[in-house]
């Protein structure tokens, strides 16, 4: 696996981008993801969500479906082109861009922040920043769907593994968890490893 730690952000782009464009995409499954489905199937989700790291657009076309307002951000153009082929669903966006530098036209702006296969993918070290994004991205009071990946094989990564406690101690200073589950359903070889969780924003709480 390539070592983004040691990655700028114009070369992390690269990287990316070149995976995709040479089939090196281990975490495209052709289609959306199953604790998605099920995450729908117990909640109702309304309203904007951005979903970051949305690769070929699977799980947005998904949430478009089911009435939702979704964006679907990937900092590959390749990935983005190949999301806006599929043919429209109903309100579904997609957009080239780095979550961490989104513009201020965005700020406040999102409902929801729908997690999958991307917090695992960036460095360990930028998960404080990830969360101080999530906050300056989503409204008051603002949702966050969140599939972790708990248990992988490889801990060196990417995909990063992230345990219980972490996951406490990233994001209770800042959200409250209103369920939790492990998922019924998930991709073949991921079953009983990925943990679901719905967290709501705690506004005015400072990192």
């Amino acid at each position: 696996m390539p070592d983004f730690s040691k990655d700028t952000s114009e070369n992390t782009d690269s990287v990316w981008e070149q995976r995709y464009l040479s089939d090196d995409i281990p975490w495209d499954k052709g289609y959306a993801a199953p604790p998605l489905a099920e995450i729908l199937s117990r909640l109702k989700l309304t309203g904007s969500i951005l979903v970051p790291g949305c690769g070929f657009g699977y799980d947005v076309r998904l949430l478009a479906e089911a009435g939702t307002e979704p964006l679907g951000l990937d900092i590959s153009p390749y990935a983005i082109d190949k999301a806006n082929s599929y043919p429209r669903v109903s309100s579904e966006r997609y957009e080239v861009g780095d979550f961490f530098s989104l513009c201020e036209t965005y700020e406040g702006k999102f409902n929801w922040i729908f997690e999958h296969t991307f917090l695992c993918a960036i460095d360990p070290s930028q998960r404080s920043d990830y969360v101080r994004t999530a906050l300056r991205l989503l409204s008051e009071n603002g949702y966050l769907a969140a599939i972790f990946f708990i248990h992988i094989d490889d801990p060196e990564g990417p995909p990063y593994p992230i345990s219980y406690d972490e996951i406490d101690q990233l994001f209770s200073a800042n959200f409250d968890t209103l369920e939790q589950w492990v998922p019924t359903s998930a991709y073949p070889g991921r079953e009983g490893r990925e943990e679901i969780r719905i967290m709501r924003r705690i506004d005015h709480q400072p990192l």
